[in-house]
């Protein structure tokens, strides 16, 4: 007789391999995976754990780090033998009204509050993978960093609250030095620095313009900038990235751009929505398929479907895209296949090959959390998967804010 954890609401098209709390730490973020240990980021615990994954049948939660008091590290990359994971203000403890975190630009505001948390991005290496030890910090004055791309080399990217801006920026970080790591060049949506006296062309206190997420594609990122839709940069000179276009299509959609995902062999491009409000009290958001042949010219050619088993916008929490596995070196790499955490809908896969009719052809959602780790007023009790990281063997890691790891395998 299976457990309850191992049983899934849904499933099509993959099977339960592995579960775990993570050291009751159930609620998973970001999370990479490197020679055999996954490495979580911790939405309201704060700080990260390590899990020796090498028997996914049997995760066995590892160390700890926490995070600094007030802060967050909710974000993390791995690249060359190390660990890159931000450091910020913890926005959910300080903003625990999703309407005001999520439907305003915030900067200004919380700038004006005692800076009583730690703001930038740590490095730590991992040639021991069960004990990353930290050798380098970078310190930023400002909110912090939220998102982060890091493969390996010289160059990481970052979106980043500075002081003196409404939102979060693009910013590219000099790696040259692992244990000095420094900001090298900034670019943001004209009207972002008020501090530079820009007056912002749309209304702060209904729209967010700030960066989210930027994917790296050769010397082009692909940003998703919330309310501010689609930016993407031309980064040849790491210095002084330069626009290339910024696409916008908030209003008349909902906004809430959270995840881009280049496919530069097939020139196409994934954008996706997040579903930012309970019950969808913010639309159905949606990821978009972006013809990039003129990459100053992106074609939207089609929507992938919406997972409609059930009905998911009544089922409470959040519905839609949350984040895509991203193609990294080492990991599942494919033009065609596409993983997803849908929140609500836990992880869902999908086929594209046919870049005008995607489909979906997998899908595994968690059972409802018996325990809340999420300690925000009023929350309903229900999944909220997170992130998703599938390796090379099409073993899935997913994580979710109330359910902790779960480990999958993708029969496809």
């Amino acid at each position: 007789m299976a457990s309850s954890v191992e049983t899934p609401d849904f499933a099509k098209n993959i099977k339960f391999l592995g579960h775990t709390l993570q050291g009751d730490r159930a609620d998973g973020m970001q999370l990479m995976v490197h020679k055999g240990y996954a490495y979580v980021s911790h939405m309201f615990s704060n700080g990260f754990s390590v899990i020796d994954v090498r028997d996914p049948r049997n995760p066995i939660p590892g160390k700890y780090y926490p995070a600094a008091p007030g802060t967050w590290n909710i974000h993390m990359q791995v690249g060359d033998d190390m660990l890159l994971v931000i450091s910020a203000a913890n926005l959910f403890a300080a903003i625990p009204n999703e309407a005001d975190y999520y439907g305003q630009s915030f900067g200004e505001i919380f700038m004006k509050r005692p800076k009583d948390y730690e703001a930038g991005m740590r490095v730590y290496d991992l040639k021991d993978p069960a004990n990353p030890r930290e050798i380098g910090f970078m310190d930023v004055d400002g909110v912090g960093l939220h998102r982060i791309w890091y493969t390996g080399g010289r160059w990481a990217y970052a979106s980043a609250l500075l002081t003196g801006f409404t939102d979060y920026m693009f910013i590219t970080i000099d790696m040259a030095d692992p244990a000095k790591p420094k900001i090298a060049g900034k670019w943001w949506i004209p009207g972002q620095n008020i501090a530079a006296g820009e007056k912002p062309s749309w209304d702060p206190l209904k729209w967010r313009y700030g960066h989210h997420h930027s994917v790296i594609a050769g010397d082009t990122a692909f940003g998703a900038w919330r309310d501010g839709s689609l930016v993407i940069l031309d980064i040849k000179d790491r210095a002084n990235p330069e626009l290339l276009v910024h696409k916008q299509w908030a209003p008349p959609f909902e906004g809430g751009t959270h995840s881009p995902l280049p496919i530069p062999n097939r020139n196409l491009l994934l954008v996706g929505d997040e579903g930012t409000m309970d019950d969808c009290q913010d639309g159905i958001k949606r990821i978009w398929v972006f013809d990039i042949r003129d990459v100053k010219n992106p074609i939207s050619i089609s929507t992938f479907p919406i997972p409609d088993e059930v009905d998911y916008p009544k089922k409470g929490g959040h519905f839609g895209l949350h984040n895509f596995h991203e193609n990294r070196p080492g990991s599942f790499v494919s033009d065609e296949i596409f993983f997803a955490t849908y929140q609500n809908a836990g992880v869902r896969v999908f086929d594209l090959k046919n870049e005008f009719a995607p489909q979906e052809v997998g899908a595994w959602v968690p059972p409802t959390p018996t325990k809340m780790w999420d300690k925000r007023p009023n929350r309903p009790q229900v999944v909220q998967s997170a992130d998703c990281f599938v390796d090379a063997n099409g073993v899935i890691f997913m994580t979710d804010y109330n359910t902790g790891l779960y480990i999958l395998q993708y029969e496809g």
